[in-house]
C-alpha cells in the first residue's frame, strides 16, 4: 500500500470513527458565565456524569469554538460555543463462565432465570465478567439473541445487581423483539416484594410521579418536575412488624430505572438495606434487627413475579418465586422487639 492509499485509508477510518461518535453542541447562556467546565457540561448534558465529561476533555473529545480545550477547571464565558464528542463504546466480547443460576423454564426460544442478589445482569465499567451475561453463555452457547449488543446478548430487561428474582433472556432475535414490546406497551405482569422502613398509614396505593436522573447526584434517579418519564408503582401492605417494617408488594404499571426504590423512598418508607435512597443510621431500629441491618449486602427486594406470553406460542407463562428467608428474618426481628423508645 503506498503513502497516499494509507493516508486516504486513515483519514476514512477517522471520518468513520467521528461519524460513529454522539455529539452534542452548546453555547454558554450569561446566568452560567463563571462555571467550572466540567460542572457546566455535566449540567447541559445531564446524560454525561462529570467524570465521564472529564476523560472525555483529557481525551480531547471537547472542541471550543473549534479548538480542542482539556482544562476542566476553566471558567466558561457568555457565548463561548462547545462541541463533545462521545466515541462509540468498544465492549469486548463476555467469556463464558460456569456461575450457577437458577432456571425456572427454558426453550429454544427464550430461558426463564432465579437471578441472585449481588450478580450483575451484564458486562459494564467495574464489572468485565462474573455476570449473568457470562453464565448465561456458558449454559446456552452462542444462541442468545445479539439484538442487544455484544457485551449483553438476550438481555430484554434487567434487576440491579442487589435485587433477587425473576428474568426473562430471548434466545434469538424474534423472541428479543416481541418480548420487548410487551415491556413497551407494559403488557408484562410483573411483582416484586420489599421489606421497608416504617409502617405505612394506609394498606395500599399509587405512586404516580415521573422520574429522571437525579441533577446533583447522577447515580441516583429522583422525582422531577419536567422531562421525566412517566412512572407508576402500585403498592400494597402485605404484613407489618410493629410500626418500624412492613413488608409491601408492588406491582409496575411502567418499568423505569430504581423505579420502586426511588417511589417507596418519596412515601417515607425506603428499602431496607438501599444505601442510594435511605437513611445509613441504625440507631432508630429495633435492637433485634440492627444487627441484622447493618450486615445486609444487598437490597431487600425481590422480583416474585413474571407474566407474559410466550413470544412464539403465545401461551400465557406465570412464574412465582418467593423471597429468599432473608427477608422473613429480617421482619421476624422487628417483631420480637417491644415498643418503640
Amino acid at each position: 500500500m503506498d503513502a497516499a492509499v494509507a493516508d486516504k485509508v486513515a483519514a476514512d477510518r477517522t471520518a468513520a470513527d467521528e461519524a460513529a461518535a454522539t455529539s452534542f453542541a452548546r453555547v454558554v447562556e450569561p446566568a452560567d458565565a463563571g462555571r467550572r467546565l466540567d460542572a457546566w457540561l455535566a449540567a447541559v448534558l445531564p446524560d454525561l456524569s462529570r467524570s465521564r465529561i472529564q476523560a472525555l476533555l483529557d481525551q480531547g473529545q471537547v472542541l471550543r469554538d473549534g479548538q480542542k480545550v482539556s482544562q476542566a477547571s476553566r471558567k466558561v464565558r457568555a457565548g463561548e460555543s462547545y462541541r463533545l464528542a462521545v466515541p462509540p463504546p468498544t465492549a469486548a466480547i463476555p467469556a463464558a463462565q460456569a456461575i450457577d443460576v437458577g432456571v425456572l423454564f427454558e426453550d429454544e426460544h427464550l430461558i426463564v432465570v432465579a437471578k441472585p442478589a449481588g450478580l450483575v445482569v451484564h458486562p459494564g465499567p467495574g464489572h468485565d465478567d462474573g455476570t449473568l451475561v457470562n453464565a448465561l453463555l456458558a449454559r446456552c452457547g452462542g444462541s442468545l439473541s445479539g439484538i442487544g449488543g455484544v457485551a449483553r446478548p438476550g438481555i430484554v430487561h434487567r434487576l440491579d445487581k442487589d435485587v433477587s428474582g425473576v428474568m426473562v433472556v430471548a434466545k434469538h432475535d424474534r423472541a428479543h423483539t416481541l418480548l420487548s414490546g410487551q415491556f413497551t406497551v407494559h403488557s408484562i405482569h410483573r411483582i416484586y416484594e420489599a421489606i421497608v422502613r416504617g409502617l405505612p398509614a394506609k394498606a395500599e396505593g399509587t405512586v404516580d410521579r415521573p422520574l429522571g436522573r437525579d441533577p446533583f447526584d447522577r447515580k441516583r434517579m429522583a422525582i422531577v418536575r419536567s422531562g421525566g418519564k412517566r412512572a407508576v408503582t402500585h403498592w400494597r401492605r402485605l404484613a407489618a412488624a410493629g410500626t418500624r417494617a412492613a413488608r409491601v408488594e408492588c406491582r409496575l404499571e411502567t418499568g423505569r430505572t430504581h423505579q420502586i426504590r426511588v417511589h417507596l423512598a418519596s412515601l417515607g418508607h425506603p428499602i431496607l438495606g438501599d444505601r442510594l435512597y435511605g437513611p445509613r443510621r441504625t440507631g432508630d431500629l429495633p435492637e433485634a434487627a440492627r444487627p441484622l441491618v447493618e450486615r445486609l449486602d444487598r437490597i431487600l427486594l425481590h422480583a416474585r413475579k413474571l407474566g407474559f406470553e410466550h413470544p412464539i406460542t403465545g401461551q400465557r407463562l406465570e412464574f412465582d418465586l418467593p423471597p429468599p428467608p432473608l427477608f422473613e428474618e429480617v421482619l421476624g426481628a422487628f417483631r420480637t422487639d417491644g415498643p418503640p423508645d
